[in-house]
């Protein structure tokens, strides 16, 4: 994740299992459990929490994201002989609803707030990467960028990670997750004051994956859908203006760094643009937390 800059604009780079004791594939693989998990904010929990003890394994590729991404055989194959399945649920996964994944290794990270779990219809597709079309109706699957949400998800990681580490390494998890904890929890308040100091005021974000963290900070958001690295077409941009006479946005949140074309032609219509990273593949520099803290450092400075 590239470091904040100051330009016209302001861009980042943009069911708990059963114990589960570790399998001998898993021995002779590594001598260690081995973790599968199907995004990177759950590589980042798992690595952070159990450290050296564990082999965490995120197969899906760095140009795709993993929401949409389609495990080939082999990946399959991987998840099935874990020790543990990592997953984020909300449908975050569409590819495991279509094999057999053993459900006593299966962790469902979100299955704790399910009951808030937000529901959106989306009547276009579009596609982005290799994964060809898609559409984001159904749930809401960008869960932890709520980072109350995040903090969940770690702890439920946490609780799984239990049944299948030694004794002896399980005596830094309640410490490396406190430790998490504080550092998400401090993010998240300072997101709440921005949501004050926002104190409603219209935004437009370039893809509609922000639910949950429009609902936990208090954003009055609309989304569109375009993709940082393809410039609005003419008929994108007679979207957007019809949108801003409704929700007269000042600024657009995008997923990464936007085109310079596509920025020009926002800041004629008088909208600025700032990039908020979910995170859901694993970023070019740092890691999740630094990711987030570039995200936070972004929006206090386009809203003092």
């Amino acid at each position: 994740m590239k470091r904040l800059l100051l330009l016209p604009f302001l861009i980042l780079s943009a069911c708990k299992p059963a114990s589960v004791t570790p399998s001998s594939s898993s021995a002779v693989k590594s001598g260690k459990p081995q973790i599968y998990v199907c995004n990177y904010p759950l590589k980042y929990f798992a690595e952070r929490l159990g450290g050296d003890a564990i082999d965490v394994k995120f197969p899906a590729p760095g140009d795709e994201d993993p929401a949409f991404w389609q495990p080939d055989d082999a990946a399959v194959t991987g998840f099935q002989s874990a020790d543990l399945i990592l997953m984020n649920g909300a449908t975050y996964s569409k590819w495991a609803e279509k094999v057999t994944l053993p459900q006593s290794k299966l962790v469902d990270t979100s299955a704790g707030f399910k009951a808030q779990y937000i529901e959106i219809k989306a009547d276009s597709t579009h596609s982005h990467g290799p994964g060809g079309e898609h559409s984001h109706s159904g749930t809401a699957f960008t869960t932890w960028i709520d980072l109350q949400q995040g903090i969940q998800q770690a702890k439920e990681v946490a609780s799984a990670l239990e049944g299948v580490l030694e004794t002896s390494a399980k005596a830094k998890l309640l410490t490396n997750l406190a430790s998490l904890k504080k550092e998400m929890e401090f993010l998240d308040q300072r997101l709440l004051a921005i949501g004050k100091r926002l104190a409603n005021a219209p935004l437009v974000a370039s893809h509609p994956v922000y639910h949950y963290w429009a609902r936990r900070y208090a954003i009055n958001l609309q989304s569109v859908l375009w993709e940082p690295e393809v410039v609005p077409n003419e008929k994108a941009m007679e979207g957007l203006k019809e949108l801003l006479s409704k929700h007269p946005a000042k600024w657009i949140i995008w997923e990464g760094a936007p085109a310079k074309e596509s920025v020009t032609k926002l800041e004629v219509l008088g909208v600025k643009s700032l990039v908020f990273d979910p995170c859901g593949n694993v970023p070019e520099v740092g890691d999740f937390l630094s990711v987030m803290k570039a995200n936070v450092e972004a929006l206090e400075e386009a809203f003092p």
